[in-house]
């Protein structure tokens, strides 16, 4: 495996690849990066992967500077997965000038969920990905579906930018457990790892709850997070969207059947966990 910090570099090393399989990660990676990665390479070749903790979607209060970084570990585990190029460019390598252009979604998909309790990020994400994908070019890029909302408003910016990639989703990799599997569970105590499948416990009580019939939306989210605080979490949200869109049903949504799904994001000690179960 070729570790590459440089874009001229890169670009030189990836030149007449026309099925170039891209997966963007920040690092600290485990069995779910790892599956992202066997995917990949179902879908094209050679697989590229990146490591690039990106300051610009991180809040000023968030966790930029602690958020865990294994790069050795990380080397190993890419090149067990015979990963081609590891592209890992130091913040002046990606931003050799101040990123002065920012790509910004739109309102209603942007500031909404995760956009509503940390500003500002999905602009961070969306900016770095199209730069990540102006340096790699690939012809498909792999994101995982634990991150819902970044999962859509990427493939959305893929398709405004009529950009020649490919967006595929992979389904969460969880635990035995059912927690689903992120670099930030190391924050987690060994009571509070014990606790944390309780989120997705709380998302599968809402979706059999639906589909049993009760389909009083806001009754149905106050009830869930009532049960996480009741638990000593502290949760953001638990709401329920339709897949297209990411948009609150509406009466007919819900007589029709329109696909849902339910997405969650609570604290528990000091870390958040986020997490979501389609309908």
């Amino acid at each position: 495996m070729k570790i590459i910090s440089t874009i001229d570099e890169l670009r030189d090393q990836l030149r007449g690849q026309l099925r170039t399989a891209f997966v963007p990660t920040m690092g600290n990676l485990h069995e779910g990066h790892l599956s992202l990665m066997r995917l990949a390479r179902k879908h094209g070749d050679p697989v590229v992967a990146s490591i690039f903790v990106n300051r610009l979607q991180f809040g000023p209060n968030e966790d930029f500077e602690k958020y865990p970084r294994t790069f050795q570990a990380d080397v190993e585990k890419l090149e067990k997965e015979g990963v081609y190029v590891l592209f890992a460019p130091t913040e002046k390598d990606l931003y050799p000038e101040p990123q002065e252009y920012r790509v910004r979604p739109p309102d209603d998909l942007g500031n909404t969920l995760e956009g509503e309790f940390r500003p500002g990020f999905f602009t961070g994400v969306t900016t770095v990905v199209l730069k990540l994908f102006s340096c790699v070019q690939p012809r498909v890029a792999v994101f995982g579906k634990k991150d819902y909302q970044q999962l859509m408003i990427v493939r959305n910016m893929a398709r405004q930018f009529a950009l020649p990639t490919e967006i595929i989703g992979a389904e969460t990799f969880r635990a035995e457990d059912g927690l689903a599997l992120s670099s930030r569970n190391c924050y987690l105590s060994g009571a509070e790892r014990a606790e944390a499948p309780e989120l997705y416990k709380t998302l599968n009580f809402v979706a059999d709850e639906m589909r049993a019939g009760h389909l009083d939306v806001f009754q149905l989210e106050h009830q869930a997070m009532d049960m996480l605080r009741q638990r000593g979490w502290n949760p953001d949200y638990v709401s329920i969207r339709k897949r297209s869109d990411l948009q609150p049903p509406s009466a007919g949504d819900l007589a029709q059947g329109t696909p849902l799904v339910v997405l969650a994001a609570a604290k528990l000690g000091t870390t958040r966990l986020i997490d979501n179960l389609e309908i």
